[in-house]
């Protein structure tokens, strides 16, 4: 995250919060943040808001997601809001919503369903 630029914001049981400053250095061909950056933020959210309820002895692995995304990430800013779905004891379902902060007001432009592992450990090797 320190790489893009984007910070944890709001952290509570279950919820957690990503907001990355548009920078046009992220942006793809057409001006617009990439795809890449966008998954990388909600992600990040959502994998923070299952670990937010695991054991403290644990990490925590994206074991699977979809996005969908909605609209050209464009705007001042983007917050990615990462929630549990359903917790478990080894997968957590998550879904998390990035909107972009425009004149207009707040534009979604991703919605991502993800499941999350606890891993015994904190941490994990390949």
């Amino acid at each position: 995250m320190n790489t893009i630029g984007a910070a944890l914001t709001s952290v509570s049981p279950g919820e957690v919060i990503i907001e990355l400053p548009f920078r046009e250095d992220l942006t793809q061909q057409h001006g617009y943040l990439h795809a890449a950056i966008v998954m990388a933020i909600v992600d990040s959210a959502c994998g923070y808001a299952a670990y937010s309820l695991m054991p403290v002895d644990t990490a925590v692995l994206t074991v699977e997601y979809k996005v969908n995304f909605l609209a050209p990430a464009a705007g001042r800013r983007l917050v990615a809001h990462g929630r549990v779905t359903k917790p478990g004891r080894t997968l957590t379902v998550t879904t998390g919503d990035v909107f972009a902060e425009t004149d207009a007001g707040p534009k979604p432009v991703a919605t991502m369903l993800a499941t999350m592992m606890t891993v015994s450990g904190r941490e994990v090797s390949g």
